[in-house]
């Protein structure tokens, strides 16, 4: 019966979207909106008389008053990280000033009259990143009084918080920009995102990637229900890594204490000043009783399913997408997945700094495939189901958003975007082509900018081509003779 279904569902599933960077729908309000064929040109010109910086991206000004902003790693003697700074009041984030400066009909200069102003609270962020020279930001717009103020960001939907990402690791600039964007024109919800121009305390800090972070916002973000009140029913967002430093957002879930994750969720939405021990112990319930199904012999029954716990689509989109740009932190860290009441769970992609040849260890080569082996994908790649249908859609998406030529044109229209701002970026940053170089063997550090997208160029070649020829051995994980033990 199951597979008669399947046979149904497949037909359904069949797409015939096709997908051009030139030909983009940008006009349509379920259309994504890319910054680089909507915004001002570089070649727009200024009247201005070059006194002062002058750009045709967003500009953010940061005021801390001369305080240092915190979440700078702490360290002791044996150079293990033991905590984070603090503000002098013993705060996480630091009251500041912010001023964005983004019209879409004029260039930009440091003394214009901001489009938005507002009081902020701030600090650094990321994980390795926090260790980078150039430091990434977690921003949450605020109100005189300290509440929180929802206020639209470059034309992106209004929210209170965003992450400010500095390109450090990632040398092309552009790793994240244009996954989460490529992400974003197949699955369900992928972050927003803008270029931008940052300055600190009236110092140049140079380009940096606004962007919209995983939680929940009214008509934007992710689509989940708040806390009904007197019950303990809410949508949730979970992510997957090293566990939050606020405890009652943690939760131990089956797969914690089983072998075969040792990372840690916890709750990213709601809000810890939603949360209370039984709401807690409620989604940590709910996601155990998820994964107890999924790595049961019932898995893929009729009865038990895990089809009828998750979005099928959005897992497949998460794993090519991953699987493409070999971003293998996906799955084990950095790994978000949302449920809403009575709905399914769905993944939402997050850091491609390391995609595309990005990441430090030599073993990451591109004629592999490694996300079957995570905690979520284990038991969904046994299913014969959910593999064919993961070929299927890669298959279509070759076709259009992830086939070489879509993303070559692409690469050339975010650079030619970008324009100047490279120059300015490196002129802070350029000495990191030498003195910062974490690839090995050191030859796969690029030398210039021009190198840097050489290399994901080159790397989309590669991986589309290999991929192309090996993606059906994705079915020897469901094989019979592999999951006998499994199905029955």
């Amino acid at each position: 019966m199951k597979y008669r279904l399947i046979i149904a569902a497949a037909v359904v599933f069949v797409l015939t979207v096709s997908f051009s960077a030139a030909h983009l729908d940008q006009e349509s309000p379920e259309r994504r909106v890319h910054q680089h064929l909507t915004s001002r040109q570089p070649d727009a010109g200024c009247d201005c008389d070059g006194s002062e910086l002058c750009t045709h991206l967003p500009l953010v000004i940061i005021d801390t008053a001369g305080t240092d902003i915190p979440g700078q790693p702490i360290l002791d003697a044996d150079n293990h990280e033991i905590g984070f700074t603090t503000t002098a009041q013993g705060e996480e984030m630091l009251s500041a000033k912010i001023s964005v400066i983004s019209a879409e009909d004029r260039n930009h200069h440091p003394s214009d009259q901001p489009d938005l102003e507002s009081d902020m609270l701030i600090r650094i962020r990321g994980n390795s990143s926090r260790y980078f020279e150039k430091k990434s930001y977690l921003v949450r717009l605020t109100d005189e009084d300290g509440s929180y103020r929802n206020e639209e960001m470059m034309g992106m939907a209004p929210h209170y918080e965003w992450a400010l990402h500095g390109p450090y690791l990632d040398k092309s600039l552009i790793r994240n920009y244009m996954w989460y964007n490529i992400a974003g024109e197949f699955m369900g919800y992928a972050p927003n995102v803008r270029f931008c121009e940052v300055i600190l305390n009236g110092e140049y800090q140079g380009l940096y990637v606004m962007t919209e972070t995983i939680t929940n916002g009214e008509d934007c973000r992710i689509n989940v229900s708040e806390p009904v009140e007197n019950t303990n029913q809410t949508g949730y967002l979970l992510r997957l890594d090293r566990g939050s430093s606020t405890p009652i957002k943690n939760i131990q879930t089956f797969t914690n204490y089983s072998y075969r994750n040792m990372q840690k969720y916890n709750i990213q939405y709601p809000r810890s000043g939603d949360l209370t021990p039984e709401l807690t112990a409620a989604i940590a319930q709910d996601f155990s009783d998820f994964e107890k199904s999924l790595y049961s012999y019932d898995y893929d029954t009729d009865d038990y399913g895990y089809y009828y716990d998750i979005d099928v689509q959005s897992f497949i989109d998460y794993f090519l997408i991953n699987e493409f740009t070999t971003n293998y932190d996906a799955g084990w860290l950095s790994t978000y997945l949302y449920k809403d009441i009575g709905g399914k769970y769905k993944m939402v992609i997050w850091d491609f700094n390391s995609a595309c040849d990005n990441y430090e260890q030599t073993t990451l080569e591109p004629h592999h495939f490694e996300t079957q082996l995570t905690v979520l994908y284990y038991m969904l790649i046994k299913d014969e189901y959910f593999v064919e249908r993961l070929i299927d859609r890669y298959r279509e998406l070759r076709e259009g958003v992830l086939s070489e030529a879509y993303l070559n044109q692409y690469i050339d229209d975010v650079v030619a975007y970008l324009g100047d701002a490279v120059e300015r970026n490196f002129s802070v940053w350029g000495h990191t082509f030498e003195t910062y170089r974490p690839l090995s063997p050191d030859s796969r550090n690029p030398a210039d900018h021009e190198e840097a997208i050489e290399q994901i160029r080159d790397y989309i070649h590669e991986r589309g081509d290999w991929m192309d020829e090996h993606i059906d051995i994705l079915l020897q994980y469901c094989h019979e003779s592999k999951v006998k033990k499994f199905n029955h």
